[in-house]
C-alpha cells in the first residue's frame, strides 16, 4: 500500500502543467534508501525516495516519500520560494503511523504578524480552509513554538479512517496546491535591497527551525543512522544555508 503516491503523483503532473520545470540536483545517496523496520515476523523493508525541482521564482520544491507498508507512509511535500520574491512556503505533512494520521497542510508565512501579508496571503485561501476544515476536525494543540510558523489557514487534523485520507484530505491538498500556484503566478519580483534582506532572514528562520525540530529525524536515525539523517536534513531537506555557503 502506498497511500501517498496519488499525492504526489497528482502534485507532480500539476506543477508541470502550471510552471517551467526543471530538475533540482539531489545529493548522491539520497534518491533512494532502503532499511528495515520492526523486530521478527512484523518486520518491514521501508523505502525513502526523494525528488526535487525548481523554477524561475521557487528555489525548490521536494518531496520525502517514505514507503513502510501499513505501518508507515510519508509524504512530505515543501516548496521553498526563491529568495526574491515574498511568496509563503507550500507544506504538506502527510503521515500515518500505526495509531493513526497526522496530516498538517499550510502556506507557511514569512511575516505572520504583517496584517498587509496577511490580506495578500492567507485571506484569499480562508474559504478553502473553512470547506475542508467543515470534514477535517482540528488536531489538538500543537507546540506553542511552532505557531509562529503557521498560517491561519492551517490545516491540521487526525483522521481516523484512511477513506478521510484518500478523499477529504486529497481534495484539500489538491485545492492548497492549486491556490499556492495561483499565487507563484502572479507573484512579482522584490528588488528593494532592505525587503530582500528581510524575505531572506524569514526564510532562514523558518528552515533552521524545521530542521532543528524535525519530527522525521527520529525515524531516519533508526532507519539509516544519524550520519546519513543529518546530512539529509541539512544537506537536501533544508539546504538553504548550504547553497548559500555555496554561493557566497
Amino acid at each position: 500500500m502506498t497511500l501517498y503516491q496519488p499525492f504526489l503523483d497528482y502534485a507532480i503532473a500539476t506543477l508541470q502543467e502550471r510552471i517551467d520545470l526543471e530538475p533540482y540536483p539531489i545529493p548522491p545517496g539520497f534518491e533512494r534508501k532502503e532499511g528495515m523496520m520492526g523486530k521478527g515476523k512484523r518486520q518491514e523493508k521501508v523505502l525513502t525516495t526523494s525528488h526535487a525541482w525548481r523554477s524561475p521564482k521557487l528555489r525548490q520544491i521536494r518531496a520525502a516519500h517514505v514507503q513502510g507498508g501499513s505501518s508507515l507512509q510519508v509524504l512530505n511535500f515543501v516548496i521553498f520560494p526563491q529568495p526574491n520574491y515574498d511568496l509563503p512556503f507550500f507544506g504538506a505533512d502527510l503521515v500515518t503511523l500505526p495509531g493513526g494520521h497526522l496530516i498538517a497542510l499550510d502556506m507557511q508565512p514569512l511575516f505572520r504578524d504583517d496584517p498587509e501579508y496577511q490580506k495578500k496571503y492567507t485571506e484569499p485561501i480562508l474559504p478553502i480552509f473553512q470547506a475542508h476544515q467543515q470534514h477535517l476536525e482540528w488536531g489538538g494543540d500543537f507546540p506553542e513554538e511552532a505557531q509562529p510558523f503557521f498560517s491561519p489557514a492551517f490545516l491540521w487534523t487526525r483522521p481516523q479512517e484512511t477513506e478521510i485520507v484518500q478523499t477529504r484530505v486529497f481534495a484539500a491538498f489538491k485545492d492548497y496546491l492549486q491556490a499556492y500556484l495561483n499565487f507563484v503566478n502572479q507573484a512579482e519580483m522584490v528588488n528593494e535591497p532592505e525587503k530582500l534582506a528581510t524575505i531572506l532572514q524569514a526564510q532562514k528562520r523558518y528552515i533552521n527551525y524545521r530542521a532543528e525540530k524535525d519530527p522525521a529525524r527520529g525515524m531516519f536515525t533508526r532507519l539509516y543512522g544519524s550520519e546519513w539523517t543529518e546530512e539529509y536534513i541539512h544537506g537536501f531537506l533544508f539546504d538553504l544555508e548550504r547553497k548559500l555557503a555555496v554561493t557566497s
